[in-house]
This record gives C-alpha cells, sequence and structure tokens, in this order.
C-alpha cells in the first residue's frame, strides 16, 4: 500500500527556445530614426520663436513626453503576460503620458507662432514619441533575446554533461 522509494527526478527539459534577433539593418533604422526624431525636435525647440517661456515650457514638455512614453512601453511590456504592477503604478503610468501628451499639445497650440512652424513642431514632437516607443521595444527584445541565449547555453551545456 505505501512506496517506499523515492519520487522519480523531475525531468529536465532540454528543449532550446527558438530566439529571434532583431537584424542589424533594423538595429541601425530604429537609432537611425530616434536620432534624426531628437535632432529635428532640438532643432525645432532651439530655433523656436517667441518668448523663452514658451521656449522652456515646450522643451519641459517634450522631455516630459519622452520620459512617460519610454515608462509606458515599460509598464506596458512588463504587464503583458500577467499583471506585476498595482493599478495605482498603472494609473500613474498612463496619467503621466496623458497628462505629458495633452498638456504639450496644448503649449504648442496656444503659441502665437507661425502655422507651418507649428506644423514643424508637432510633426517633430510625435515622430520623437513614435521612435521612442521603438526605441524602448527594440532594446527589451535585444534584452529579451540575450537572456534565452543565455538559457539556451545552460541547457545546453546541462544536456551535454549528463549524456
Amino acid at each position: 500500500m505505501f512506496n517506499d522509494a523515492a519520487p522519480p527526478a523531475p525531468v529536465m527539459q532540454t528543449a532550446l527556445r527558438t530566439v529571434r534577433h532583431d537584424t542589424r539593418a533594423w538595429k541601425l533604422q530604429v537609432w537611425a530614426s530616434f536620432g534624426i526624431a531628437v535632432s529635428l525636435a532640438g532643432i525645432g525647440l532651439a530655433w523656436l520663436p517667441g518668448e523663452d517661456l514658451d521656449r522652456a515650457f515646450m522643451f519641459m514638455g517634450y522631455l516630459f513626453t519622452l520620459s512617460s512614453a519610454f515608462a509606458l512601453a515599460k509598464h506596458v511590456r512588463d504587464n503583458e503576460a500577467r499583471r506585476v504592477d498595482t493599478p495605482m503604478w498603472n494609473l500613474v503610468v498612463w496619467s503621466g503620458f496623458a497628462l505629458a501628451m495633452g498638456l504639450t499639445a496644448w503649449g504648442l497650440w496656444r503659441m502665437g507662432i507661425n502655422p507651418t512652424y507649428k506644423a514643424f513642431l508637432g510633426v517633430s514632437w510625435l515622430f520623437l514619441v513614435s521612435s521612442a516607443f521603438t526605441l524602448a521595444k527594440t532594446l527589451r527584445d535585444a534584452h529579451e533575446a540575450a537572456l534565452a541565449d543565455a538559457v539556451n547555453a545552460a541547457r545546453s551545456e546541462h544536456h551535454a554533461r549528463s549524456e
């Protein structure tokens, strides 16, 4: 009725995960895109006509938007498979991004400058946000691929030793 034998040892899975790596061309495109977006936004802000206070407000808005875009990208990715952050942190991250976008858009809209210049600033700002999300995803993908490579290498080494 009772079995005094030890339970069987757990079976070690030795199947290697397929790891998808981004191409060097994609990484170059992402970094170039982000660099161009930062440059265009910086040029637009540096030559922004009008008051110094407007320039300072727009610089802070662009910086707030950029940092909140990276925070939001990380938050969404961290909580993709299962929720790891509290609901309050979720509210903080999403609210921060919404405020950054809203306040920067409001500052740009209310500025008394040439509409063509406003369009340049608006497009460079949206390009900056979009390229920040793409860069965040690319960096996170590279990190996860490196972790998967390390796990695969450890499994291969363990499998080679056990044979």
